[in-house]
């Protein structure tokens, strides 16, 4: 586990820390003596800029949260037909879980035991019925199979995508992000797109 120095303590560093801590102990297993230790600094450091462990987990999961969101508000995402739409969500996707990979991974381990960690899941589910309407509409429109029920559909896609948390490390001698990106739409597109 990577300590900050005292020296180079900010609010962001507070929470990056955190986030490690939470994706390596648990929520739940976390103390605030485990962020002071990991973050080389008193317990009444923390409190000066958070009221405690719950409002690090809302800030970093709002990170991950705010980062899929913000897709949906892309052009590329409200423009165009359906079917390129889903495509364009999916590759941006698997990019803001790599670019925000533990702030993701954080969020796909909560699991609704404090409000945030509901408040979490509730904007989560949100997220994928917007996925979801996507894909049904592409569907609609003929552009994508039928045969598979939409929300089954949905939740393979996201299971593929959401498993990336648990291998990939972006440490430069694997895949990268664009190559991790084409790859999930080429298998998610050539299983889903309607045989012409």
């Amino acid at each position: 586990m990577t300590t900050a120095k005292r020296d180079a303590y900010t609010p962001e560093t507070l929470l990056s820390v955190a986030v490690q801590v939470f994706n390596e102990r648990g929520y739940d297993g976390t103390s605030m003596e485990h962020l002071s230790r990991a973050a080389g600094i008193s317990k009444s450091s923390i409190y000066h800029h958070v009221a405690g462990k719950e409002e690090l987990l809302r800030r970093a999961v709002s990170r991950a949260l705010d980062g899929l969101f913000g897709i949906l508000d892309e052009e590329h995402a409200r423009e165009g037909r359906s079917a390129d739409r889903l495509q364009y969500v999916i590759r941006r996707m698997v990019e803001v879980l790599i670019t925000e990979l533990p702030y993701v991974t954080l969020l796909l381990r909560v699991r609704g035991n404090t409000s945030t960690e509901r408040w979490a899941l509730d904007r989560r589910r949100d997220f994928d019925h917007r996925v979801a309407d996507l894909l049904r509409a592409a569907a609609d429109d003929g552009d994508v199979r039928g045969d598979v029920e939409v929300r089954l559909a949905t939740r393979l896609v996201f299971g593929m995508i959401n498993s990336i948390v648990e291998w990939y490390r972006p440490d430069g001698r694997g895949a990268g992000e664009r190559e991790v990106g084409d790859a999930v739409v080429r298998l998610v597109f050539g299983g889903l797109r309607k045989a012409e």
